[in-house]
């Protein structure tokens, strides 16, 4: 059974100009000790969807079962007693700080909060916290504007995992950071996730980051998952339209295959999740859409190797073998899994 199941999530938003279908029935499921990556172009509905598993944002519809317990409706006292499980890192390691509160109050205040252990206890705690990731115990009496970007990060990171949860999301947690530091943080989360058996929604527009980090990956466009896979196999045969160009789009640092390889371009803009299009809502972009894709909304179809998509043009032969649209396979060496499909 999987520690975290989330089924037709739906999180929309009225505003003057109309309604936000920011989350548009989203399914997923997250086993113990297992990372999932979640990606998209900014304005998807990652973020969004992070938020709504934590109830921050209250969904419209669906439901959010947290290791056995549906808690989509629970009231407030009620979902106080599990809210320890799923904990979130922030994609702003300064704002998500109390600019007033000491490094030592900042992570103490969880603790407080759900009435963990004593004075001296939460003390500990708070200390064996900042050991484990990698901040020395003079930090207590210190502030967060004491700190780098990486430090601050690393003091969120110390507060979400105080309270032993079960599911860490991370929310763009390294898009902020240098790129040196981010491997540091990724490398942190790693090991945090080994030694403690957390498991991960890991929320990224990096794709590189992600691959470095995630067991499958989920890839959302204007409110619905259109893809998941396992990250091998994701990276090594992207099948949906939308995956093939983020894919495209990775940078490659030897320059013969970024010359040789072609890149998918969409056709247009990405269209307003005020007004998301009809039937497949990508066939405003894709470079293969057919008359079926105006018209028909494609379901998320699960095929061979753990691979699900919800494309109309991806088809399972009677052999086994996957039919799918693809345009700058010839481009790209069959060695280059970052690139254009294989």
């Amino acid at each position: 059974m999987a520690l975290l199941s989330i089924r037709d999530l739906m999180a929309h938003f009225e505003t003057p100009r109309g309604t936000v279908y920011a989350v548009d029935g989203v399914n997923l499921d997250i086993g113990s000790g297992e990372t999932v990556g979640l990606v998209g172009e900014s304005g998807c509905g990652k973020s969004t969807l992070g938020k709504a598993i934590l109830r921050l944002i209250e969904p419209n519809f669906g439901s959010i079962v947290l290791d056995s317990v549906d808690i989509t409706h629970l009231k407030r006292r009620q979902l106080a007693r599990h809210r320890h499980k799923v904990q979130m890192i922030f994609q702003d390691p300064y704002a998500s700080l109390n600019p007033r509160a000491t490094v030592g109050r900042i992570i103490e205040e969880p603790l407080m909060v759900n009435g963990w252990g004593s004075d001296r206890e939460r003390k500990e705690r708070v200390a064996w916290l900042l050991e484990k990731v990698g901040l020395p115990t003079d930090s207590l009496k210190r502030h967060p504007h004491e700190y780098s970007g990486g430090q601050r990060q690393r003091i969120g990171i110390a507060r979400a995992i105080a309270l032993n949860p079960k599911i860490v999301i991370c929310d763009e947690a390294v898009s902020a950071l240098d790129v040196s530091i981010r491997a540091q943080i990724i490398n942190l989360l790693t090991d945090l996730r080994d030694e403690l058996g957390l498991s991960y929604l890991f929320i990224s527009h990096d794709l590189s980051v992600v691959e470095h980090i995630a067991d499958r990956v989920c890839v959302m466009y204007l409110g619905k998952i259109v893809e998941i896979a396992e990250r091998e196999r994701l990276w090594a045969m992207p099948l949906h339209p939308y995956t093939q160009i983020l894919m495209a789009a990775v940078p490659v640092l030897d320059p013969k295959i970024a010359r040789e390889r072609k890149k998918i371009i969409p056709r247009d803009e990405l269209p307003s999740p005020l007004n998301p299009p009809g039937g497949c809502r990508f066939h405003t972009r894709c470079p293969y859409a057919q008359p079926k894709c105006r018209d028909e909304e494609p379901p998320l179809r699960p095929l061979q190797g753990r691979q699900s998509v919800a494309c109309h043009l991806v088809t399972e032969q009677a052999d086994g073998s996957i039919a799918y649209p693809t345009m700058a396979a010839e481009a790209a060496p069959k060695n280059d899994v970052r690139g254009a499909p294989a």
